[in-house]
């Protein structure tokens, strides 16, 4: 007899549908899984045998064949043991066919029959959903991770006894609600603790209004890292696509809490900087997403930037501007999500002082800048320098605070407002603006197109600077509700893109 069971596992960050097909007929006893399985998949036979012996359900000596449709993609993970088995049973008529109609099977069985929980459960129901499927059994500690995709009908179940129950209608399913939002955002850093720094917290605040690229070159003890830390507490909260954009990525990952299946806030990652090139951009096999797809829709902070291998940072060069990364092997290609907004620090030199306390020889200083190629740096929108913070402004009155995160956060949510009203196909940030509509968007006075067209000579502005500068312009002019472009806003755009120039971190041309 024939059975087949929908079923689903993780290729990259997506959902693929599989079919089961299980024939069931006279011959000498033997066990096939065909259609490319990886080694935990055949290895799941006997994880099946065990489970279905353990509820009392023997298989009787017949020529089994399994076949993972389609057969020439190659499938990995331990989540077709649950569909399998209950392929099996209805095959051998222990389960109702018709009861499978319209559902979808997912989990790793254990030799006593339980059911425990897969990688990507999330990913899973979204291509449950799309491929028309009412209901989807998961293991139940997958349960409230995927009932977070809406449209579908999630039951956790814990055994496989439960399973055939639920099948043959002698349980009443117990369909999984999803999670319960965050009803506030918990404590976050706030701005006001960083003392001084006033110019670097307002590139702080132009970052995060803009979706723009950070680098910030002072000594030891400045506050960098501070800044840094504070950026993801002016960022808006994720949408709810947003939400299942970035718990998607973390659930193949196999890093969501079970107490908190679904992100809310938006993630800040900070690698440290012996990290490999696989562990930046992904890899490995099967390829898993690394940290700047963990760092999807949220921050990846680079403490401590040239300190880094050059070849790992080079890799960064095509996800910052396309948004994804791609991975390919031998049999196939992965594409991961990378739309990250990138925040760097950096020291001026090896010993980190610089000026007249600098005790670096000439040939160190040079050997560390050229660890940043001009490629990289081009690619980063602001680039600030960040001086010791004063005795008076460590010391001194409430003013040397500043701003504060939540003032910040409401000119950030206001400016990225207009943005969304103007650019409502480019997720509503200035730094994805397409090159093609940069001049239509930002349109410059005749002083300011005088001011930049100044600056770009002085400076030897390739073509992508001068983008970035207007679109960096773009988010200056919303944070102040001006429409057009003047001197003001292209010179403190030029500033903030060029206030490294000569301070250590441009290469020479």
């Amino acid at each position: 007899m024939l059975a087949v069971v929908h079923s689903y596992w993780v290729h990259g960050v997506e959902g693929q549908p599989v079919r089961v097909e299980v024939k069931v007929q006279k011959g000498l006893p033997l066990f096939t899984v065909v259609g490319l399985p990886a080694g935990a998949v055949r290895e799941g036979k006997e994880r099946v045998f065990a489970a279905l012996a353990h509820t009392g359900l023997g298989l009787p000596p017949r020529r089994i064949t399994v076949n993972l449709a389609p057969a020439d993609l190659p499938k990995s993970g331990s989540g077709f043991d649950l569909p399998v088995a209950v392929a099996l049973m209805a095959a051998l008529g222990h389960i109702p066919v018709a009861t499978l109609d319209k559902c979808g099977f997912v989990g790793e069985l254990g030799l006593d029959g339980s059911v425990r929980p897969v990688r990507g459960a999330i990913a899973l129901a979204m291509s449950c959903r799309a491929e028309g499927r009412r209901r989807l059994f998961v293991p139940g500690g997958n349960a409230r991770e995927a009932a977070a995709v809406p449209g579908v009908d999630v039951v956790g179940v814990w055994s496989l006894e439960e399973v055939i129950g639920l099948l043959r209608g002698e349980l009443q399913p117990r369909t999984a609600g999803p999670p319960d939002a965050l009803k506030s955002r918990p404590p976050v850093p706030d701005l006001a603790d960083v003392r001084g720094q006033r110019l670097a917290k307002r590139a702080l605040v132009i970052a995060a209004a803009g979706g723009h690229s950070l680098l910030l070159s002072g000594p030891p003890g400045a506050g960098k890292t501070m800044l840094a830390k504070r950026l993801p507490g002016l960022l808006p909260p994720l949408a709810e696509s947003e939400s299942l954009e970035v718990t998607r990525v973390h659930s193949v990952a196999g890093l969501l809490d079970g107490d908190d299946p679904v992100k809310t806030l938006r993630p800040f990652r900070a690698p440290h900087h012996t990290i490999s090139a696989g562990g930046l951009i992904g890899g490995g096999n099967p390829p898993r997403p690394g940290e700047i797809s963990l760092a999807h829709l949220g921050v990846l902070f680079l403490d401590e930037l040239p300190e880094f291998s050059r070849r790992v940072l080079e890799t960064l060069r095509q996800p910052i501007e396309s948004g994804h990364v791609r991975i390919a092997r031998v049999r196939h290609t992965v594409t991961f999500p990378a739309r990250f907004q990138v925040i760097a620090a950096m020291n001026p030199c090896p010993c980190g002082m610089a000026g007249e306390s600098c005790i670096c020889a000439d040939r160190d200083v040079a050997l560390y800048r050229s660890r940043l190629s001009g490629p990289l740096l081009d690619r980063i929108d602001l680039q600030m320098p960040v001086a010791p913070v004063s005795w008076s402004d460590l010391t001194g009155a409430d003013e040397a605070a500043g701003l504060d995160t939540g003032s910040a956060r409401r000119l950030v949510a206001v400016a990225r407002r207009r943005q969304a009203e103007r650019l409502p196909g480019h997720r509503g940030l200035n730094s994805m603006l397409p090159s093609r509509d940069v001049l239509r968007v930002c349109a410059l006075t005749a002083a300011g197109g005088a001011l930049l067209e100044g600056g770009v000579a002085t400076f030897r502005l390739s073509a992508r600077a001068v983008h970035r500068t207007l679109r960096v312009a773009r988010t200056i002019a919303d944070l102040s509700d001006r429409e057009h472009l003047g001197e003001q806003e292209i010179a403190e755009a030029l500033r903030l893109r060029v206030g490294l120039h000569g301070a250590g971190t441009t290469p020479p041309a």
